[in-house]
């Protein structure tokens, strides 16, 4: 998979908000890589503050899973050896009402490569449950509590 230019990603980041005033439904996918020690990759951009787990847009062309492979690779340099599973589609009404997350456990993966930070991607880490950065996401948190606390898994981001 071939990681797009720069100048396509800062394009698709100022359009971002031309496609949230004509689009009705925006869909992204995002993925919660797990290590061998039971830590989560988390990654923080370098367009807003917080950690989340690496993940996008969906384009017109794509399904759910292509898009987060793609994601996952571009962001991360996670590869797919295995198909994720669904934990869920999440509404995030709070970032734009219409928005949805698609969130997949990603245990079965290699990671040749690890890209170095840029503008989207400033740092990357694997963190232990109990060792998260403080400005990790609330959605983040919440779908981490779903997953391994057995937290009652909620339709809202």
């Amino acid at each position: 998979m071939t990681k797009k230019p720069a100048s396509v990603r800062v394009l698709r980041g100022v359009l971002r908000p031309w496609w949230r005033l004509t689009r009705g439904l925006t869909l992204g996918a995002q993925g919660v890589v797990i290590d061998e020690n039971s830590r989560v990759l988390l990654v923080r951009h370098g367009y807003r503050p917080g950690w989340f787990f690496p993940g996008g847009g969906v384009e017109r062309t794509e399904t759910l899973t292509s898009a987060l492979s793609r994601e996952l690779e571009e962001e991360a340099g996670v590869i797919l050896t295995a198909p994720a599973a669904l934990h869920g589609v999440f509404a995030n009404n709070e970032n734009f009402p219409g928005d949805h997350i698609a969130v997949f456990l990603v245990r079965e993966w290699q990671r040749p490569n690890v890209p170095a930070p840029g503008m989207e991607i400033a740092e990357q880490d694997f963190f232990a449950l109990d060792a998260l950065p403080g400005d990790t996401s609330g959605g983040t948190r919440r779908r981490l509590a779903e997953i391994f606390d057995g937290a009652p898994i909620s339709e809202k981001w």
